[in-house]
């Protein structure tokens, strides 16, 4: 049996994935607790997949804080300093110019907050170098807040150009000096607070004699209180969840809190039974169709489910029988990119709420991988391997028939039935791609000669 296999192409269509979404099974271990069988389930989930950053130089920082905390503009997103809604005071880039360095006053330079201060760790890694409360933030105001608490006052110490202020608590249970943030950035830093109160709860009780937001192995009650009402204050905004996905890709573990608002409660306050149930589909692709069935459980089935933010692509369906409902859509050409999904379930005056971000990909050209066309000189160029299975041994190589190319063994006859000789393609690593087609053709096909990519 003549061996001649013409030109060969192998196409890998490959799909890029994106920014990181909420891993499938992810939170699979934490599924039906509540209180602190759920903050230790939680604890367990992001503490693992926690890869330390140890922040050797400040252009490593900076980098990351390029991909976590950028404004749409391109520039710094400073909480210390920004007004949603209205026009900061000033704005940094991220340039050496504007990294702090020296500072006299507010606008001169931004450096990193440790929203919650390294004093009271002793700045030990890892929680010195966690994104998920590490910030970039106006140097000067960044000083003035020092290591106090986070609180509400009177400004009287002193008031920034956005509104943060300093002075002394008048939360009630503490009336200490303490640091403000303006009301657009309480949910963010209560969650933050959260977060730390639960990758390093094994840790708080050899850090409460540093700070009086810290008793024992958890958050003191008064501060409990306080961030409970600014995480229902200021609810998860799109800012969060890109920062959460953002941080995610870099650090490998999420903000619970983030993903799933409603455990907040479930942890320090009173869960309720109200909460999210499904897991969001976070994939779609242009011209293809989007489902994604929405359930959830409640105690007095007395709920109100809303779609408050969704692309124009997707429709949301409730279930007439309750308990359920549905996103559907399919995105059509130009909607590639992040689409922001807020789910908000109500019952009792109680709120719970799902955050996502679909990431759209578009239907764009196959990608090729790598392209063998049997047109090289040699047919094991490029990496690939001939070997002989069974049979007689014999030697690819490339040869023309009638104006076209082909491979061909040297040495092959009619006579010989009992031959299975492979060209082997190079390695290639899946993991990062999708959909990945493999295609050739030949001038005579045969089950006895395979052609194989590892």
């Amino acid at each position: 049996m003549k061996s001649i296999f013409s030109a060969v192409v192998i196409i890998v269509i490959a799909i890029s994935s994106g920014f990181a979404q909420i891993p499938t099974g992810y939170y699979d271990n934490a599924a039906g607790l509540e209180g602190e069988s759920l903050r230790d389930a939680l604890r367990d989930i992001i503490k693992s997949g926690h890869t330390q950053n140890s922040y050797k130089s400040a252009k490593d920082l900076h980098n990351d804080f390029y991909k976590t905390d950028r404004k749409s503009n391109g520039k710094v997103w400073d909480m210390y300093s920004d007004i949603p809604g209205s026009t900061p005071p000033y704005e940094f880039s991220f340039t050496s110019g504007d990294q702090c360095g020296n500072y006299s006053k507010e606008g001169d330079c931004y450096n990193k907050e440790h929203s919650f201060p390294k004093s009271w760790f002793n700045e030990a890694q890892p929680a010195y170098a966690d994104l998920f409360h590490l910030v970039p933030t106006d140097g000067y105001v960044n000083g003035i807040r020092n290591n106090f608490p986070f609180g509400e006052n009177n400004g009287e110490s002193y008031t920034s150009q956005n509104g943060s202020k300093k002075g002394a608590c008048t939360y009630p249970g503490y009336g200490g000096i303490c640091f403000e943030p303006i009301d657009d950035y309480k949910g963010d830093f209560a969650r933050n607070y959260f977060y730390m109160a639960t990758r390093y709860k094994d840790n708080f009780s050899s850090w409460a004699d540093n700070t009086d937001m810290i008793t024992g192995n958890n958050l003191s009650s008064w501060a409990i209180n306080m961030l409970l009402e600014w995480h229902e204050l200021d609810p998860v905004s799109t800012k969060e969840i890109n920062r959460n996905n953002a941080v995610h890709d870099i650090q490998g573990n999420r903000n619970p809190y983030i993903d799933y608002p409603e455990w907040v409660e479930c942890v320090w306050g009173s869960c309720d039974a109200l909460q999210f149930t499904s897991s969001p589909v976070t994939d779609a692709r242009e011209n293809e169709a989007y489902s994604y069935s929405i359930t959830y459980a409640v105690d007095i089935d007395d709920e109100l489910l809303e779609c408050t933010t969704k692309p124009s692509w997707l429709t949301f369906t409730p279930n007439a029988a309750g308990n359920s409902a549905t996103l559907a859509g399919t995105p059509t050409v130009g909607s590639a990119g992040n689409a922001s999904v807020v789910l908000t379930l109500t019952e009792n005056g109680i709120t719970a709420t799902q955050n996502f971000t679909i990431v759209v990909v578009a239907a764009s050209a196959p990608e090729f991988i790598f392209d063998k066309d049997f047109q090289d000189v040699s047919l094991t160029s490029g990496g690939w391997t001939a070997q002989n299975v069974t049979g007689n041994d014999h030697v690819w190589y490339v040869d023309t028939y009638d104006g076209s190319s082909y491979a061909k063994m040297s040495g092959h006859s009619y006579a010989d039935f009992n031959n299975e000789d492979w060209l082997i393609s190079p390695a290639v690593n899946m993991d990062d791609y999708e959909d990945e087609v493999f295609s050739f053709s030949s001038a005579l096909k045969s089950k006895s000669h395979i052609l194989r990519l590892n």
